[in-house]
């Protein structure tokens, strides 16, 4: 009888950390030898998983909540079941899908339906966070057609910023010393003194059209 493991791996935007512990707890496995990854969307740096998989033995069993925690995408999950069921040695229990669980059915057609069903199930979670995502990009674009702004607001400028501005444009002040007297970085001065530039030759441009027509 081999050691029991679980491995949690959640998004720093996910909130079912409590869900996947709970889980694993449930199933019995000792809080000592529960692994948890926590990572932004675009790092999938693992260092609690690579040192699990080190201490995995020989007939060690290991819980994990659903299959999408093993990888990234269908090949990445393939490859690591195999590198845990083939080199390791160990037995994987999937806690949401029963038919995952390496334990039983260890004869040739156990071992075949098996492989059967992880491989559906490694391509529709693949492919439910590519709809996922392409749906939250037509959000994001509809959003924006509508005038949604995402991100930070604008940071709202000094009261003397116009005051400045004019005395800078005029050549009377420099871009270093206007920045000072607006409480501004040099650059962040430079960029707000741009889009003004920007707006005034388009209001500009609006009112000479106003009067030719």
């Amino acid at each position: 009888m081999g050691t029991i493991y679980g491995y949690m791996r959640v998004s720093t935007q996910e909130q079912n950390e409590d869900r996947q512990l709970l889980a694993l707890n449930e199933a019995g496995v000792a809080e000592q030898n529960i692994y948890m990854d926590k990572q932004s969307g675009k790092d999938f740096n693992r260092p609690k998983y690579r040192l699990l998989v080190r201490r995995l033995r020989e007939s060690d069993t290991l819980y994990i909540k659903s299959i999408d925690r093993l990888g990234r995408n269908y090949e990445e999950i393939l490859e690591q079941w195999r590198i845990l069921t083939k080199e390791k040695k160990v037995d994987i229990v999937v806690l949401d899908m029963p038919l995952l669980d390496t334990r039983w059915g260890k004869d040739l057609i156990g071992t075949f339906l098996s492989d059967i069903v992880l491989q559906l199930l490694s391509f529709v979670a693949e492919n439910e966070r590519k709809n996922i995502r392409e749906r939250q990009r037509e959000g994001i674009q509809a959003a924006q057609k509508r005038g949604v702004r995402f991100g930070r607001p604008p940071k709202a400028l000094p009261d003397n910023f116009d005051a400045v501005y004019a005395e800078w444009a005029a050549g009377k002040i420099a871009g270093t010393g206007a920045a000072k007297m607006c409480g501004m970085s040099v650059s962040s001065f430079y960029r707000k003194a741009k889009e003004m530039e920007e707006k005034q030759h388009t209001d500009s441009h609006k009112s000479e059209m106003k009067q030719a027509i």
